[in-house]
């Protein structure tokens, strides 16, 4: 397992930084982030567009869910199989937000480890052989912001930046009049406090942690834009 985690995150996430600030970031520790988190969202692009998607697709068809629910509410073997044949019907994975989350943890705590060693002192362990091994990294970045200790501006962009995500992957029907059902309401707190969550967990975290999440969080904001857009125009399926 370690040898697997070293081979597919720790040394390429390790080389790409390294890479990067060796070449286009003008040694600049957090515009190297910058690259490498938006060659990573890029990868995996396709993984998070349509997660996004099923997001919005739940909540699309919590009308339906919430017909199911009632209509089966004493027969809970009933509720589970239509449920299910309606999540296949939409093509919906309900569990698709926790696959995100998933994916998101290993990256996050290999950049933690890039960043600890390519700050920490002697030659760097791990370097491809095409791949120049720099003296030393400034942690500076821009000049101003010290990425290998906490920064609360960080923080709070990152917190803005996932509250306008959530913001704009929140869908209701304007036609609907119908009260809010469990899974909506919690949808509309999880804006509140996904961002409360970030600013707790990334406080004491090196900034250099905390601006991968704001870029990759931007980078949701962007993607979000694009698939509302779509679903405006009623082009679900070609999302």
């Amino acid at each position: 397992m370690s040898y697997l985690y070293q081979a597919i995150l720790y040394r390429p996430i390790l080389n790409l930084l390294v890479y990067f600030y060796e070449t286009i970031s003008f040694r600049d520790l957090g515009i190297a982030i910058i690259f490498v988190t938006i060659l990573i969202r890029l990868v995996l692009y396709p993984l998070f567009h349509k997660g996004a998607k099923q997001q919005m697709l739940m909540q699309r068809i919590q009308p339906k869910i919430k017909k199911i629910q009632e209509l089966h509410k004493n027969d809970r073997e009933k509720q589970a199989q239509a449920l299910m044949e309606l999540y296949k019907e939409h093509g919906v994975s309900p569990f698709s937000s926790i696959i995100l989350l998933v994916i998101q943890l290993p990256i996050m705590i290999a950049l933690y480890w890039v960043v600890r060693s390519a700050l920490a002192p002697g030659e760097l362990a791990g370097l491809y052989s095409f791949v120049a091994v720099p003296q030393a990294i400034n942690p500076l970045f821009l000049g101003a912001i010290n990425l290998a200790a906490p920064s609360i501006i960080l923080i709070l962009l990152a917190a803005l930046a996932q509250y306008l995500q959530a913001r704009l992957a929140i869908y209701r029907d304007p036609k609907s009049n119908a009260p809010l059902s469990p899974a909506e309401k919690m949808a509309r707190q999880m804006v509140f406090i996904g961002p409360l969550v970030t600013i707790f967990i990334f406080y004491s975290l090196p900034a250099a942690v905390g601006l991968y999440w704001l870029v990759t969080s931007l980078f949701s904001v962007g993607q979000q834009l694009i698939i509302n857009k779509h679903f405006k125009k009623g082009e679900t399926a070609a999302v």
